[in-house]
């Protein structure tokens, strides 16, 4: 029976990370342990800065929203890859592939505006402590969390929107381990090229808007920093801001390669693996560079075990 947008498909096969048997189960383990670091690490983040009221600072309020974000997104992709890794055939309805288009989506476009929301926040503590308290107050710091979420939600409609406008004929085995754009548009089988263009146009928006942002933030940052007479604080505040670099250098370089060429260029053995680093290994990452190497973190880690214990 055809679907109200002529398609015929009512559900898709996932063929998932490989389809070699002797891997199966090592994966599944090794992304078993992943994705329960993720959850732990994020989870215990977000109780942390909840329950302790030294940590209600605009810094951890972006991370508490980063940690949501990155388990909500973790939860969206992995354990519909683990069960590719136990399952003969691993099965996904129509209506359940477009629903993890839109999340998938929502999740992965409000990252880029948490990490740049963020960029934002270290830029003018180092840069200009002194306009700190009014440039980042709690109006402030709701308005750029209000727009992340306008912007997650409306790239993420759009996305879904244009998904939903294609046909799938016969053709139902997506070559990745989730729905995904680029493989659901190369499964189609009517023209692609005005979805080709919404999605370089939205999701380059979405990356390379904020990758400047970022960037630039950096750049004044780490301008900033060689200026500290301070070698043991100099190296200290390089250190911090390499590892939140590397983290958003992971993030959208692995998406860009993914979304900011046609789909025809793309193979998916490729996009698998790209695809597992902005959506398996930076959320497990994330809490580990941003906060629980952070002396505020461990006090309050400390102060959460002694209530409970």
């Amino acid at each position: 029976i055809a679907l109200a947008n002529d398609s015929f498909v009512t559900e898709f096969i996932l063929l998932g990370l490989t389809n070699k048997p002797e891997l199966q189960t090592p994966l599944f383990l090794l992304f078993l342990v992943v994705y329960v670091i993720t959850a732990l690490g994020n989870l215990t983040l977000i109780i942390l800065i909840v329950l302790n009221s030294h940590l209600h600072t605009p810094m951890y309020f972006f991370l508490l929203n980063l940690s949501i974000i990155d388990f909500c997104f973790s939860s969206v992709i992995t354990p519909k890859m683990l069960m590719n890794f136990i399952l003969k055939k691993n099965i996904i309805s129509y209506t359940g592939c477009m629903t993890q288009v839109y999340f998938f989506c929502f999740f992965a476009i409000s990252e880029c505006y948490v990490l740049t929301s963020m960029a934002y926040d270290r830029y003018v503590a180092i840069c200009n402590p002194l306009l700190y308290n009014l440039a980042m107050s709690h109006r402030v710091c709701l308005y750029l969390m209000l727009g992340s979420y306008f912007m997650a939600v409306s790239g993420a409609m759009i996305h879904t929107g244009f998904m939903l406008r294609l046909t799938f004929c016969d053709g139902n085995t997506i070559n990745h381990y989730f729905c995904d754009l680029i493989p659901l548009l190369q499964l189609s089988c009517t023209s692609t090229y005005v979805n080709e263009v919404e999605l370089f146009i939205v999701a380059g928006k979405d990356i390379i808007v904020p990758t400047v942002i970022i960037f630039t933030s950096y750049g004044f940052i780490l301008s900033n920093i060689f200026h500290i007479k301070s070698t043991e604080s100099r190296s200290k505040a390089f250190s911090t801001c390499s590892s939140h670099i590397l983290a958003v250098t992971m993030f959208f370089g692995s998406s860009a390669f993914m979304y900011l060429k046609p789909s025809s260029a793309i193979s998916m053995n490729e996009g698998k693996f790209s695809s597992i680093f902005y959506s398996t290994v930076v959320p497990m990452v994330n809490p580990l560079i941003y906060s629980l190497r952070n002396k505020d973190v461990k006090v309050a880690l400390k102060k959460t075990l002694k209530r409970i214990f």
